[in-house]
């Protein structure tokens, strides 16, 4: 018991600490006054982030198959967050890819739209995530 609910903790602080730098990050550069200027460096950040995202979720399910043989039976509503969650993740790495790679030809307008963007991905899986949490 001790090995498992270290693997989910340690899991966790990873998964938490990605959350906190996918909304937190993209937020920043926004608020309280614009930091777009340093786009690249906040998109490292939220890029890195949204991996440690996909990464750790994917490890709780490993965690669960090695210790029960299955992974957790979900609810309809749990489920659904779950794939609301894995949508945004996939989507928020794959738009911090794209600004990186073809952000600085982007003006001003599209930098900013694209971090409000990536602020609502996160605040849609922190908002899927407790849906999940709570509904399994």
């Amino acid at each position: 018991m001790w090995s498992e609910n270290l693997a989910y903790a340690l899991t966790q602080v990873v998964h938490n600490f990605g959350a906190a730098a996918v909304l937190g990050g993209a937020v920043f550069a926004l608020w309280p006054a614009s930091r777009l200027e340093d786009g690249r460096k906040f998109a490292w950040l939220i890029l890195v982030a949204w991996g440690a995202q996909i990464i750790s979720g994917g490890l709780f399910g490993v965690t669960s198959l090695y210790y029960y043989g299955e992974t957790p039976d979900l609810s309809r509503i749990a489920m659904t967050a779950l794939v609301v969650k894995i949508a945004a993740a996939i989507t928020g790495f794959l738009l911090a890819a794209f600004y990186l790679a073809r952000g600085k030809q982007w003006g001003n307008v599209g930098v900013k739209r694209s971090f409000q963007s990536l602020a609502a991905l996160g605040a849609i899986a922190l908002t899927a995530a407790a849906f999940l949490r709570w509904f399994s």
